[in-house]
């Protein structure tokens, strides 16, 4: 694992923040990532929940080495615990704790409007999905809250979920809500959002474009970015002959082309090409092995 000096600083607090939430251009990684970073976080200690935001939860759950991942949280290893979203149990788990529903309250005709209301409305499926995020955050039976968020595409309604609760409800328990969401997400000591891209011509264009929207739009106390898959150079100039230098000569090029896409990426973590790991619970593994000697 390589990085820049002025990353240092940045990778050395990671580990002391409440909240990290993940995103990318999809197919860069970002549930390996999620999971290498709450692995490094538990190895240190403190006590972690990775979750998963969008989706089933599976790529987060096979990095992690699960089948599946439930709502509820679920050990996968010491100091580490998980869950997934399931976004009509975080609907009522929200009504039951932000409204006062009562439990049964879950089998009420009300609940079920509110549940097609929660997948037609602008909005409304992004205030729940965060509002359980930090709740988890919000509760302190976490050190830290890890989550495989949603592509880059999205993150950024996700993340102004609580700006928009605000602007619609001014006041009540969906307003107070509305608040500590904010205080949290924008506390540069309490979150940071993870960008990860790779050295390729699209994911690093939208990792950039993801960037100049942040600077514009800030919902979020702290960011920082990571570069997937680098090649490392060759470590002899040897070419050989045969397929040996044929393959020399294909790393390479593909690592001068990785070259001028990482020049253009801002101030970055560079996590390394696994060759030949092919299970996605070992490629977490090495990378929260590269990670632990920055993050701890």
């Amino acid at each position: 694992m390589t990085y820049c000096e002025s990353s240092r600083s940045s990778l050395n607090l990671m580990l002391d923040k409440r909240f990290i939430i993940v995103s990318g251009k999809g197919g860069v990684g970002k549930s390996a990532v999620t999971a290498a970073i709450a692995k490094s976080a538990a190895h240190a200690g403190r006590k972690t929940l990775a979750l998963s935001m969008v989706g089933s939860g599976m790529g987060l759950g096979a990095h992690l080495g699960q089948t599946a991942l439930a709502f509820r949280p679920q050990q996968t290893e010491p100091n580490l615990h998980a869950l997934a979203i399931d976004q009509a149990m975080a609907l009522v788990e929200y009504l039951q704790i932000q409204v006062g529903l009562p439990s049964y309250a879950m089998f009420t005709p009300a609940v079920k409007a509110f549940d097609v209301l929660a997948s037609t409305a602008p909005a409304i499926r992004e205030i729940v999905t965060m509002g359980k995020v930090l709740w988890e955050v919000k509760t302190g039976h976490w050190d830290l809250v890890v989550v495989d968020g949603p592509p880059t595409g999205q993150i950024g309604s996700y993340l102004g979920a609580a700006t928009t609760m605000a602007s619609l409800v001014t006041t009540g328990r969906v307003a107070d809500q509305a608040k500590w969401m904010r205080e949290i997400q924008m506390d540069p000591d309490a979150s940071e959002l993870v960008l990860v891209s790779v050295p390729e011509e699209l994911p690093t264009s939208e990792t950039i474009e993801t960037l100049e929207w942040l600077d514009a739009h800030p919902v979020i106390g702290s960011r920082s970015l990571f570069a997937n898959r680098v090649l490392s150079p060759l470590e002899s100039d040897a070419v050989g002959t045969g397929v040996a230098a044929d393959a020399a000569g294909l790393h390479r090029s593909l690592t001068s082309e990785q070259a001028i896409w990482l020049e253009r990426l801002p101030t970055h973590v560079e996590l390394p090409f696994l060759f030949g790991v092919d299970s996605a619970t070992t490629v977490a593994d090495h990378l929260a092995d590269s990670m632990s000697a920055v993050l701890t």
